[in-house]
């Protein structure tokens, strides 16, 4: 069985999404065990309003926790104050060997911290990383990483995320080299700042399968497999994305409510339109995984609905089934041991 602990208070909405949504997914794969974490009694009235708890109660426990970790509470007090939250009792699951992953939707930077601290890095990583795949015109997807957590990176920081990357890719192709690009303003070397330039030439002389600099059009291109920057950029892009695609689905909408020469066609259209509308739909690439923990962690978006939290979920079981964990620590031996140095920045 696949573990799982959930924080089920995080996020916009809290039980509501997570209590519903976890039971849904126990439905769904019947090779996973959910350890729902939150308030006892409000996770515990949350399961018995739905009548599937009592046909799934062998593989869904409540474990207490009797703090909540609100979406604008600062850091510190999340992990100095706040030691009984939700999230901290899923990572600590973790760490314990009680969950093979955890998964919340509450506060980015809370989940971060709590996870670093209680889970810590992997020999070789410097900071962990949020990564997500991004659907491309090749009918694929394009690991994109890191999406928020490190505004600030150094260069080997960047190489550190580029190595993360390629083994997360590798787990959907076990015998491929995955290809890895450097977001840049343009493909020539003498393009970017100074951290770019330097990170260039660390990805270039490592074993990776560098590809070279690629600008933002190739990550929907599928021009690698893995496109690298730092949180800044990567979140600036990532809620760049999310809003085009609601924008393009709101005008479709609007086009052929508008007149019936756009009806009928839409009509016509319709089953192309829904695999359009089904690709595009932001909430089938929920869930992001924070690399270079000890540990299999995912952030879900703060505003995903049910739906969209159920495919959090399924990344964390895919990430636990496909050992991404393993596998990274894997890489990142494999890196130092040919690069003939450690991977850490200087200190």
């Amino acid at each position: 069985m696949i573990r799982i602990a959930i924080d089920c208070m995080g996020g916009d909405f809290g039980l509501p999404v997570t209590v519903p949504s976890a039971l849904d997914f126990a439905s769904r794969f019947a090779d996973v065990h959910l350890l729902l974490v939150g308030q006892p009694d409000a996770v515990s009235a949350a399961l018995a309003a739905d009548a599937r708890s009592r046909v799934l109660a062998d593989r869904v426990e409540v474990v207490p926790a009797t703090e909540v970790v609100a979406m604008d509470d600062p850091v510190e007090v999340a992990l100095r104050r706040k030691k009984d939250s939700s999230m901290r009792v899923a990572a600590q699951a973790v760490k314990d060997g009680r969950a093979d992953a955890c998964v919340s939707a509450g506060n980015t930077g809370a989940w971060m911290a709590i996870t670093r601290y209680v889970l810590k890095t992997l020999d070789g990583i410097d900071r962990p990383a949020i990564a997500t795949s991004i659907p491309n015109q090749l009918a694929g997807a394009t690991i994109m990483l890191d999406l928020g957590a490190n505004v600030d990176c150094s260069a080997e920081h960047l190489l550190q995320f580029g190595i993360m990357g390629a083994a997360l890719a590798q787990g959907r192709d076990a015998s491929a080299r995955p290809s890895v690009g450097l977001l840049n303003i343009g493909e020539e070397i003498i393009k970017g700042n100074d951290v770019v330039k330097h990170a260039a030439v660390l990805l270039r002389d490592s074993p990776l399968n560098f590809y070279g600099n690629v600008e933002g059009n190739d990550i929907f291109k599928g021009t690698v497999d893995v496109v690298v920057c730092d949180g800044f950029v990567g979140n600036a892009v990532l809620k760049a994305m999310e809003g085009i695609a609601k924008m393009l689905g709101s005008m479709i909408r609007e086009e052929f409510q508008r007149n019936a020469y756009s009806m009928m066609s839409g009509m016509i259209a319709k089953p192309v339109l829904n695999r359009f509308k089904d690709r595009m739909d932001h909430r089938h690439y929920n869930g992001a995984a924070l690399l270079g923990l000890r540990g299999v962690v995912i952030k879900s978006h703060g505003s995903a609905d049910s739906y969209a939290f159920g495919f959090a979920l399924q990344r964390a079981r895919d990430a636990v089934a496909k050992g991404v964990l393993e596998r990274t620590a894997s890489y990142i031996a494999q890196m130092t041991q040919q690069g003939g140095e450690s991977l850490e920045t200087p200190t």
